[in-house]
């Protein structure tokens, strides 16, 4: 039994061999976040579950809590860029070397509050060849493969380092990605703070939910509104001009 206002959730154990978490505007030189934003591990979750809409779980909380420090290390590697559109990708000027930052041995707990998305993960993990999916499993980048993913683990460690929300933490970190436009992404501010790894009561203040900005919400609500006046205007044309309609002998 856990403790008096102890939230029911799914835990998950998650190890990452090498993997960067690149911080949105970094350009020269890419550095990494130290712990992975919220939105890369909803990205990550979705994908253990064979998810495609990212929508579907809007409103899911998760908590997050680094269990082993990652090591830190810098390579050079080469980036594409388009610096001249007469000269074809890949080419200099449009190919120039970068310095990245890299965590190697990342190790995480992930906590999912009691839920849908809690539930698929959790049959995921229990009966694998059930669930449908495609594609390598990843954290960051695509090319950062998860290692091991445990279902209710055993710690090494009874302590980790949480990310908590907090108005005046230093640690700016995206909760939602806008894929369309930056303005739409939703951002929230985080400190880090060390805790025993176990559930988080239901109003503890590590419970990130995951939920669109307002302005993603206004485009996809205007869009679903501009879709459905073009079906409707479909329609009234196709009236007007006796498509889809099968007219009675007395019309004739």
């Amino acid at each position: 039994m856990g403790s008096r206002g102890e939230s029911m959730s799914v835990c998950l154990r998650v190890s990452v061999p090498v993997c960067t978490l690149r911080k949105p505007y970094a350009r020269e030189f890419l550095e990494t976040e130290r712990v992975p934003p919220p939105a890369t591990v909803y990205g990550f979750l979705l994908s253990l579950v064979g998810e495609e809409d990212r929508r579907a779980y809007v409103g899911t909380r998760i908590a997050v809590a680094v269990t082993h420090q990652p090591q830190l290390s810098q390579v050079v590697r080469s980036a594409w860029r388009v610096d001249d559109k007469g000269k074809p990708p890949g080419v200099r000027p449009n190919k120039k070397p970068d310095y990245q930052e890299l965590l190697t041995e990342l190790e995480i707990g992930v906590w999912i509050q009691d839920g849908p998305l809690a539930g698929r993960a959790r049959g995921a993990l229990r009966s694998p060849r059930q669930t449908d999916r495609f594609g390598g499993l990843s954290l960051g980048e695509s090319r950062d493969l998860v290692d091991e993913v445990v279902l209710d683990p055993a710690w090494s460690t009874p302590v980790g380092t949480w990310l908590v929300g907090d108005p005046d933490g230093d640690h700016p970190l995206p909760v939602w990605v806008d894929h369309v436009s930056s303005v739409g992404t939703r951002w929230k501010q985080f400190r880090l703070v060390s805790g025993r790894l176990e559930a988080p009561a239901e109003d503890d203040p590590r419970w990130i939910e995951i939920a669109p900005s307002q302005a993603e919400d206004a485009r996809v609500v205007k869009k679903a509104g501009s879709s459905s006046l073009a079906t409707e205007t479909d329609a009234g044309r196709k009236a007007r001009h006796g498509e889809g309609r099968v007219q009675d002998r007395s019309e004739r």
